[in-house]
């Protein structure tokens, strides 16, 4: 995935409201920054850190920029959650995930489930739904999700589950949206339902695969698989 524009870099001023985020630019102008980000963020909000936003193309926007990467030390990481959908179907169609090779047909946010969307929903042979999470914790050599409690993700994980029991295939893909991480594990710690939502569903047969990103200022792109720590 190629950015449009060349990013904008500036210094965090502070997140908030989950959404927004004020960042001092470089060129000295200050803006307030979309934050696609729900989550806590934790470790890659820290008032004073290297950011950088893209500018939106759509006159009508309220945010007119988007907060994409943040520097945490010597490491580029995304802060943008929109992006991990468009990764895998990219890595998918570029046979870089192998696990999820030769289906005939990719959908994106299909209904299933209860009121939900499944990410991408791969077809023929069979049916194989494919849940996505963006990842950016790390604590020593290792990735971790969630980095706050998800009554969404659990969902999710019982929605995948369920699937498996109707005989379709189900996967989940974390996407480690930076590139100095070994391993990966699910935060039991944080978010001990999630944890245990992912122990049934991996029991059942749900599938999970982990990849890591190689992250410039010019791009972002699904690169090599990490292992994954039970």
């Amino acid at each position: 995935m190629q950015f449009k524009e060349p990013l904008l870099e500036g210094k965090l001023i502070q997140r908030y409201k989950r959404f927004m985020a004020d960042i001092l630019l470089d060129s000295g102008e200050e803006i307030t920054a979309h934050c696609p980000n729900s989550g806590a963020m934790l470790g890659i909000k820290d008032p004073g850190m290297r950011v950088w936003v893209s500018r939106a193309d759509n006159p009508n926007r309220k945010l007119k920029y988007t907060w994409e990467l943040v520097q945490e030390g010597d490491t580029l990481v995304g802060a943008n959650t929109g992006h991990p959908n468009a990764l895998v179907e990219e890595a998918i169609r570029n046979g870089v995930i192998k696990e999820l090779q030769g289906y005939e047909h990719l959908k994106r946010e299909v209904k299933y489930g209860q009121n939900s969307r499944i990410d991408i929903l791969l077809g023929n042979p069979g049916v194989c739904y494919v849940e996505v999470k963006n990842v950016h914790l790390k604590r020593e050599n290792t990735a971790f999700f969630p980095d706050s409690v998800t009554a969404r993700g659990a969902k999710h994980m019982r929605e995948l589950s369920d699937m498996v029991d109707a005989g379709h295939r189900a996967v989940i893909v974390y996407v480690v949206q930076r590139g100095d991480c070994e391993a990966f594990q699910v935060a039991g710690d944080i978010d001990p339902t999630y944890a245990e939502a992912c122990h049934q569903a991996f029991e059942k047969g749900v599938e999970p695969y982990v990849y890591a990103c190689d992250m410039t200022l010019n791009s972002i792109t699904l690169k090599n698989p990490l292992l994954m720590k039970r």
